[in-house]
């Protein structure tokens, strides 16, 4: 029996995670058998334990085969010291299970190529994975905080920092993915300016020699950003660091139409992983049943396929979403004319249907 820990959270994440738990149980009906629990993070941790990372919840994820999450934080806690707040327990998660290596892949659905703001003779045919490095950077790196000087004026710190290793092991998680695609990888980086980031540029390139079947090119950050969106097509796999990967990759869910459809797979050296939608908890629409549960439904793909090893599921979860959107089911961020809006759990009810069609 393979063991999923499903971290529901906060704003949308039980709402979509709810959805993605569906599409997995009409798998598991004629497929693997898969034992699912739930526990607490973010805001719902802090409320229910004083601590937005419960050690009950992180005892759990250490003896779980695989990790589903919908999303941690809410503008509450957003104004509590950095500790409490809740997105701090899903970097505390991250960093604790040395989930390294962040992939999110893009890819330009047919469906919805009059989705995106941007033209679809642009988008048409994107097919890229932005593969961010989670454990290191400004957002772990010390010393950090807001601190005042001799004269009582505040000001604060961040450090950028990523050691030789840290480097070296996501460089060699990159070009591994590169040679499943189309050997192609871009390093994105900062090297002109941030001695961190020439360091990683440097590391980089040595790490390439190892792969001389892969084509190695790098991009500063800012110039990536621009060709990212001017001819998407050009990319195949993007490595980065923290930071730039946070903002790179978010940018790249406009390709598909919107960041609902984003799908996200967190892994480490032993095969773990912590699975989630790319959208983060919007709290706003929270409880209206408006939100988006493709990107977690697809995320849930992700951790059949490398952590559960599982590709005919996988396979079967992804033609479902695909054969949903065909017959004209959006949510309204990906809504266009024609097409029949539904909400939350309609279109999870709809991939749940599709899926226990196609493995019936």
């Amino acid at each position: 029996m393979t063991s999923v820990l499903v971290l529901p959270g906060d704003g949308i994440g039980p709402e979509v995670t709810a959805q993605a738990v569906k599409a997995l149980r009409a798998v598991a009906a004629n497929g693997p058998q898969l034992e699912m629990a739930e526990a607490l993070i973010g805001d719902a941790g802090l409320l229910a334990a004083g601590d937005p990372l419960p050690d009950a919840t992180l005892e759990a994820a250490r003896r779980a085969d695989a990790i589903l999450f919908g999303a941690a934080g809410t503008y509450k806690s957003d104004l509590l010291p950095p500790e409490k707040r809740g997105g701090h327990g899903l970097l505390r998660l991250r960093k604790a299970l040395d989930l390294y290596a962040n992939f999110r892949p893009v890819f330009a659905f047919p469906e919805l190529l009059g989705a995106s703001t941007l033209r679809r003779e642009v988008i048409e045919g994107v097919d890229l994975v932005v593969l961010r490095e989670l454990t290191g950077d400004i957002y772990f790196g010390t010393p950090r905080g807001v601190h005042r000087d001799d004269a009582g004026e505040r000001y604060g710190i961040n450090t950028m920092r990523y050691t030789e290793a840290e480097i070296r092991r996501v460089g060699h998680a990159a070009f591994r993915a590169a040679r499943t695609r189309r050997r192609k990888l871009c390093s994105v980086d900062k090297a002109n300016v941030l001695e961190t980031m020439a360091l990683w540029r440097e590391v980089m390139s040595e790490v390439g020699r190892d792969y001389p079947d892969v084509e190695l090119t790098h991009l500063y950050v800012d110039a990536a950003s621009m060709h990212l969106i001017r001819r998407p097509r050009d990319f195949d796999v993007i490595v980065t660091g923290n930071i730039f990967g946070d903002i790179l990759s978010d940018a790249a869910a406009m390709l598909t139409g919107s960041i609902g459809m984003l799908p996200s797979a967190s892994i480490g050296e032993s095969g773990r992983g912590l699975y989630e939608p790319v959208h983060g908890s919007a709290p706003d629409i929270a409880g209206q049943d408006m939100a988006n549960p493709l990107a977690s439904i697809l995320s849930a793909a992700m951790m059949l396929r490398h952590s559960l090893g599982q590709e005919a599921a996988a396979r079967a979860v992804e033609a479902a979403v695909r054969e949903v959107l065909a017959e004209g089911y959006r949510t309204g961020d990906i809504m266009e004319p024609g097409a029949r809006q539904v909400g939350t759990e309609a279109m999870g009810d709809a991939v749940a249907a599709a899926i226990a069609r196609r493995r019936g």
